[in-house]
């Protein structure tokens, strides 16, 4: 008998979880309480989200939406000037882009495309809490249009975003991060321009004293540009302003650089703020749930993870709950692969994130972090092209296969190859959780599988001699 399954949020991680369990024979109700589409910020996508997508059999709807495609970043960072990342460049030119979206457009293709392929999809449902019985979850109790329903399910994915309906509201065991008390307030510009050695359609990343920008090429010539600060130094800022939009322009003004880029853009008036104060959750899984995308944990937006945790994350979950069924492993097995997989991707972009926030240490230590982060992999990861003049950093390569999310689908991959990553490497914020218990390590053998179907191998010891 198919599994059971119900997704909570129709977002990026919820729609990639439902579309590729309903693709496998699972029988998922997805449960939306918005009306999509619906405005959300994050419009910068990791080329690792290009893959995920291929796998939820959503690519060719995604690429003929029309995105901005993004080949990679420029930061303009501390005392030094411009480093480029040039995807291509590094990788090679092929499936090595991803895009620059209008995620209230891009979130509705994918839910639209999670309901094609067999999840039932219901928006204006709103979930009262997650039912569990010994300790298991076994359904939700959920609203809609004044009607109270119970679904029970063998699985829950929670991917309810930042309204964390197990993290947030049941468990309560979400942890902030000091280090990164930060608000972002942003608003859009029609023309614009980007820094002359930025790559095609990519972000332009720029430090200030006080924080740092982002200016994000959309399509049809718009630009989407914000800057992140201390809640502390915004809050001060904001005394002295009559009203947002004032301060977002002073911000801009600000900023040498960012002035000159919008000088010949038309500024769009909707100015919008939000506190992204980072945070992850004691646990990302357990019996009968997982969590997935924001409801485990956020990031500061600096490196642009959130679209690829959330789309790796709903892969991994769907992956967990189809192996469970299959019989190819026990649950511990799924839920540390799962917890360790999930928390490792976490872990290395905050780690990094927060040696950013050091704004002057150089781009040499930066390169050198993303190195330790890669355990020393990022060669095997990196397929050259034929030579050319190089704009990017020779030894930029681990710093780039982190920030494109490869370094997490290689993890993935791997048989038992995403042990929790060293503590010495990591911020101390994110130290790694891992017990005899929960542990996922090379011993294990396990792999995320795709082919046939999707769900997680094991290599056995023969194969491995």
């Amino acid at each position: 008998m198919a599994p059971e399954i119900v997704v909570i949020g129709g977002g990026p991680a919820g729609s990639i979880s439902a579309a590729l369990l309903a693709r496998n024979g699972a029988r998922v109700r997805l449960l939306e309480r918005a009306h999509f589409p619906r405005y959300h910020i994050g419009e910068s996508v990791a080329t690792s989200c290009r893959a995920i997508i291929e796998l939820a059999g959503a690519l060719e709807k995604v690429d003929a939406r029309g995105y901005q495609v993004k080949e990679g970043l420029l930061l303009r960072w501390g005392a030094e000037r411009d480093w480029v990342v040039d995807w291509p460049e590094i990788f090679g030119t092929g499936a090595q882009t991803s895009w620059q979206v209008d995620r209230a457009d891009f979130d509705h293709v994918l839910l639209r495309h999670a309901a094609s392929q067999g999840a039932e999809v219901t928006e204006g449902a709103q979930v009262k809490r997650v039912l569990f019985e010994d300790g298991r979850a076994v359904g939700v109790e959920w609203t809609h249009e004044g009607v109270t329903s119970i679904t029970r399910a063998d699985h829950v994915i929670d991917a309810s975003g930042r309204a964390g309906v197990l993290s947030a509201r049941h468990f309560r065991d979400r942890r902030q991060h000091d280090v990164f008390r930060n608000v972002a307030v942003w608003a859009y510009y029609k023309g614009g321009s980007l820094l002359p050695r930025t790559p095609r359609g990519g972000i332009d990343v720029i430090s200030s004293p006080e924080g740092w920008y982002w200016v994000i090429p959309l399509a049809d010539g718009m630009f989407s540009v914000g800057f992140v600060t201390h809640q502390d130094n915004f809050l001060r800022r904001r005394q002295d302003c009559p009203d947002v939009e004032r301060l977002f322009l002073d911000f801009v003004q600000e900023s040498d650089t960012v002035r000159e880029l919008m000088a010949d853009g038309e500024f769009q008036h909707d100015v919008r703020v939000e506190q992204d104060f980072s945070y992850a959750a004691d646990s990302f899984c357990g019996p009968g749930y997982f969590l997935t995308g924001d409801s485990a944990c956020f990031l500061d937006p600096l490196l642009s993870t959130g679209v690829h945790l959330a789309m790796y994350s709903g892969m991994l979950s769907a992956a967990s709950i189809l192996a469970l069924h299959d019989g190819d492993v026990a649950e511990p097995e799924a839920l540390s692969f799962y917890e360790t997989l999930y928390r490792n991707a976490y872990a290395r972009m905050f780690s990094m994130v927060a040696g950013f926030y050091e704004q002057y240490r150089g781009k040499a230590t930066y390169f050198w972090l993303a190195q330790r982060l890669a355990r020393g992999r990022y060669p095997e990861l990196v397929r050259r092209p034929e030579p050319v003049p190089m704009r990017s950093a020779p030894d930029s390569e681990a710093f780039a296969a982190l920030t494109a999310g490869a370094l997490d689908l290689d993890d993935a991959r791997r048989a038992g190859g995403a042990d929790p990553l060293a503590a010495e490497v990591l911020a101390a914020q994110v130290a790694p959780r891992a017990t005899a218990r929960d542990r996922f390590d090379a011993a294990t053998g396990l792999y995320l599988r795709t082919e046939p179907r999707l769900g997680i191998g094991r290599v056995t010891e023969t194969a491995r001699t």
